[in-house]
């Protein structure tokens, strides 16, 4: 295997965020001779063409390998509201990855403290990300300790961020993913740590790889060396379910031996081991008025919500994937997606966007070092463009939906705005529990009760060596 030599030039630039290391590593070469031209590839050097080795895709932080598969998705047990949005039916879902928690407070703290960091001037950047603490507040329940501390205070670092909304949760998925790959390029040498950065100068894995940061880095990381990871994103309603189930405790092989109803084995929600017999599997409410046991025999031990590492993970070994805090996902709520998606990674949501440009060919990147995107098509309403046609077989009503629970009432709860989160919740009962279970809030509200966890596209073979 040839090595490419790379040429190590320190940057004296303005955009402070990626200046170049003295320390970089070059990246290695396959060195095969292309099967259609017969030319190697340090032949084809001189045209711009290189030739990467093959990178394994590396376990980002915080999250384990969930490998994909087919699945029965959907109701499991009785619709009990009678919504009849969540029709069984057999999917695939591709092999990704999944924060192993959820997100605790400590680590939204440390957004906040970057946001503050970064933008000392922009008061609003950090406004926009800060949860809603009043969420906590009942006109009918003493819950003025929280507002105050569940945030803010170590006593609550490992507990599951709440008082999120989906585009917050979707914001903090995008500082992530910076913030990841910038450590990965300072860990293999090709930036140094950068406390200066600013505005329009902060680090983005976009703004990285168009070189947005210097005209020439003869030895910037490409995306074809494989060394950066995909975005953190929120997982698909498909992805969530398919790792909360964990159905790969219940394969011999391809025979599915049962069907779960939780993230564990049986229907029971009590632990079976001799050495926690009758403990609670998960943090819910037992009942009216019961959310913890009695007194000296707390059974899920939590008032509210609890550590993200409390109770057994799953087969996959992720913790929380019932009970705990509910958790949004990325999918825009309608009560037909089951049998409009497709087989095949089941998603709606999809908005695709192209980069906005400047004269001359550039990309447009805003005050604070982000792409500018324009949006090109909208498949949230992927029937939209038919309904406004003359003699269209879509009525143009067709975004309006009956009220959940009320048939008799025509509403327009059911929006773009409108985004499905799973899990059940410590204020939940069993029922929500069910991974199958689906409910649906505005992308602008926020919960108590409600958290999130973030996931990763995984590239290549579905195996992972």
């Amino acid at each position: 295997m040839r090595r490419i030599s790379f040429l190590l030039i320190i940057l004296v630039v303005g955009f402070l965020s990626c200046k170049q290391s003295k320390k970089a590593a070059p990246l290695g070469s396959t060195g095969q001779a292309s099967r259609t031209t017969g030319w190697t590839a340090g032949e084809m050097e001189v045209f711009g063409f290189t030739d990467p080795q093959y990178i394994e895709q590396q376990t980002g932080p915080g999250l384990v390998f969930v490998q994909g598969g087919t699945f029965i998705m959907g109701r499991i047990d009785e619709d009990v509201l009678r919504d009849w949005d969540n029709q069984p039916r057999r999917v695939t879902v591709a092999s990704f990855y999944m924060d192993e928690t959820e997100v605790t407070n400590f680590d939204y703290r440390q957004y906040l403290a970057w946001l503050t960091h970064v933008y000392p001037s922009n008061i609003q950047k950090y406004r926009d990300a800060l949860p809603d603490t009043l969420v906590w507040r009942r006109a009918l329940a003493y819950n003025e300790p929280y507002v105050n501390n569940y945030l803010r205070h170590p006593s609550y670092s490992d507990y599951p961020v709440v008082g999120v909304n989906w585009i917050q949760a979707t914001e903090y998925c995008k500082w992530r993913t910076d913030r990841v790959n910038e450590h990965l390029l300072i860990e293999n040498g090709y930036l140094v740590l950068d406390s200066a950065q600013a505005g329009s100068n902060v680090f983005s894995t976009e703004g990285y790889l168009m070189g947005h940061y210097a005209d020439t880095v003869e030895n910037r990381v490409r995306w074809e060396n494989g060394l950066l990871l995909p975005n953190y994103r929120l997982p698909t309603e498909a992805e969530w379910e398919y790792a909360a189930l964990g159905l790969i405790g219940e394969a011999d092989g391809e025979l599915l031996t049962q069907r779960r109803m939780y993230p564990w084995t049986g229907t029971f929600i009590r632990e079976d081991a001799m050495k926690t017999k009758g403990q609670m599997k998960a943090n819910f409410t037992r009942g009216r008025g019961d959310l913890m046991g009695m007194a000296g025999a707390l059974n899920d031990a939590a008032d509210i919500s609890a550590p993200v590492f409390s109770y057994e993970p799953n087969d996959y070994g992720i913790y929380c994937m019932a009970g705990n805090v509910n958790e949004w996902v990325a999918d825009v709520y309608r009560p037909l997606s089951p049998v409009d998606v497709e087989e095949f990674q089941p998603y709606r949501g999809n908005v695709i966007t192209e980069y906005d440009t400047i004269p001359g060919g550039k990309v447009r990147f805003n005050e604070f070092g982000q792409a500018v995107t324009d949006t090109i098509d909208d498949f949230r309403n992927y029937l939209e463009e038919y309904s406004t046609m003359p003699n269209s077989p879509v009525p143009t009503s067709w975004m309006y939906y009956q009220e959940p629970g009320n048939l008799n009432v025509i509403g327009s709860r059911i929006t773009d705005n409108a985004r499905v989160y799973k899990g059940g919740s410590w204020r939940d009962r069993a029922y929500w529990l069910n991974p199958g279970s689906r409910r649906f809030m505005d992308e602008r509200k926020a919960a108590d009760d409600l958290g999130f966890r973030c996931a990763m596209t995984r590239l290549g073979p579905p195996r992972a060596k």
